[in-house]
């Protein structure tokens, strides 16, 4: 028998298991806002409770936990503890399925600490590929057998778990406690072993981001129409999603476990404590709330314009912790972040359905490229988001101190040819025509200020001067957030 054996386990179907809230959860403000967060915090809790839960009853060190968060575990066990490591996931991964009817799995590979680090994640990822493409392998058949029954919900129902007993009550605990007698669940502050919430990296306590934006009166988390009213402007909310480029190529790159693990831990250091430190900053905290942060993404809703800002500073500061910490790792996996943005169509839309169509909304900003964005109908690099914001800020700027009426604005997305005639792509025009049509649009005053507001617009809308104008695509952003931004 080996003297140590690695056990690496991962949760799968979460994103299915938070699309899957019942039609009535979804209607109902309160119960549908608890019920996609009480579930999106048990999912993460669990690959931070169980491995520490499994040392813990099995009596071995806190140090011999690699890494956890972000929807897997890898733990280093000695290789008499192979049994009693399986049958304790075993029992967690019965009662996690029973929780979630079927959609959440626990899986993991156990092989020997032995070998090369690229020969050791090769056989652990095997086990895992096969328990993933084959979960009913190894289960007995027959006509009495359990895979044939049909499912019962626990007492009660799993969703009141979620929603009352996690949801608010999580935000508000300083321990999350585990038991043998519910080994897939987790309980804020009470269980046989317990762990401090903190959202700072600490050996003894696990890290998570949780902050929620107060309501009026300061007792409960706000529901998204309070966010919704303190937007700017249009009153509207949310939903922020953001998720590293090629992560998990990064982490496939890395020679040893030495490596593995402190990279591992970097990402998910990153977004709990940065998530955390800034939706607690005076211009988010009454207007974000956290859904969750995880190993390489995180999700976040609140008033749409402080998603915007919100998004410009997390991107910033990742560039900023990948030019520190990864400034000695080859290539541009794992160094840029994309990020994607669904407003509500009214503010008493369910949150599960904006959330689902801001992951939509993150595949289409991944596919299209990587380090970008995707807001208001287009996916933007950064750059030219910033580029938005600029010309933003111009034209809201000629509406409020030249007292230029919205309807300015409609006229100014007319330049564009699929607004104008139905047509997709920005329109390609000769330089004299677009300065005529645009001239129709700014006539007015020759104050100076005016006039530089309107060169400076007419110039980034249509680039610099040559034979041919072609509108760029984050000057239609730009129009659609000033329209956003002046409408009250």
């Amino acid at each position: 028998m080996p003297e140590q054996i690695l056990l690496q386990g991962k949760i799968l179907g979460v994103e299915e298991f938070l699309l899957s809230s019942p039609t009535e959860a979804r209607s109902a403000r309160s119960a549908g806002e608890d019920l996609l967060t009480g579930r999106a915090q048990w999912t993460g809790l669990l690959a931070e409770v169980l491995p520490r839960a499994l040392l813990a009853e099995l009596g071995l060190a806190r140090m011999l936990l690699g890494s956890s968060g972000g929807g897997q575990f890898l733990v280093i066990l000695p290789g008499d503890n192979r049994e009693a490591a399986e049958n304790f996931l075993a029992a967690a991964a019965k009662q996690i399925a029973e929780l979630s009817t079927g959609l959440v799995r626990l899986v993991w590979g156990v092989t020997d600490n032995l070998g090369d680090w690229a020969v050791i994640r090769k056989r652990l990822n095997d086990e895992l590929g096969r328990k993933r493409n084959a979960p009913l392998a190894g289960v007995p058949s027959g006509p009495g057998a359990a895979m044939f029954q049909p499912f019962t919900a626990g007492p009660g129902g799993a969703d009141a778990y979620f929603s009352k007993e996690l949801g608010a009550r999580v935000r508000e605990a300083g321990a999350i406690g585990w038991s043998p007698e519910n080994p897939g669940k987790v309980a804020p502050g009470e269980g046989k072993h317990t762990w401090s919430l903190t959202p700072n990296l600490s050996p003894e306590g696990i890290m998570l981001a949780r902050h929620a934006a107060p309501s009026d009166d300061g007792k409960f988390a706000a529901p998204v129409q309070t966010l919704a009213r303190r937007a700017q402007g249009r009153s509207i909310w949310g939903v922020l999603r953001g998720g590293v480029d090629h992560f998990g190529l990064r982490l496939r790159r890395v020679h040893s476990i030495e490596e593995h693990v402190p990279l591992s831990v970097l990402y998910k250091q990153f977004f709990a404590g940065e998530l955390e430190v800034q939706c607690s900053l005076p211009e988010f905290w009454r207007k974000v709330s956290v859904i969750y942060s995880g190993g390489d993404d995180f999700a976040v809703y609140g008033s749409w314009d402080a998603l915007i800002a919100l998004a410009r500073e997390m991107q910033r500061l990742f560039h900023r912790f990948t030019e520190e910490n990864l400034k000695d790792y080859p290539g541009a996996e794992g160094k840029t972040i994309s990020m994607a943005i669904a407003l509500a169509p009214e503010t008493h839309y369910p949150l599960a359905s904006v959330y689902e169509e801001a992951g939509r909304n993150l595949e289409l900003a991944k596919a299209a490229d990587k380090d970008c964005i995707y807001f208001l109908g287009r996916t933007l690099e950064w750059r030219h988001l910033s580029d938005a914001a600029d010309l933003k800020d111009t034209v809201t700027r000629l509406i409020h101190d030249f007292r230029m009426s919205r309807q300015f604005l409609y006229q100014l997305r007319s330049l564009y040819r699929h607004e104008a005639y139905g047509e997709g792509g920005p329109e390609v025009q000769h330089t004299w025509r677009f300065q005529r049509r645009f001239n129709r649009i700014l006539s007015g005053t020759r104050d100076r200020e005016f006039q530089k507001l309107r060169t400076h617009l007419i110039t980034e809308l249509g680039g610099r001067k040559s034979a041919e104008v072609k509108l760029r695509p984050a000057g239609l952003v730009a129009l659609e957030w000033a329209r956003l931004v002046t409408e009250g």
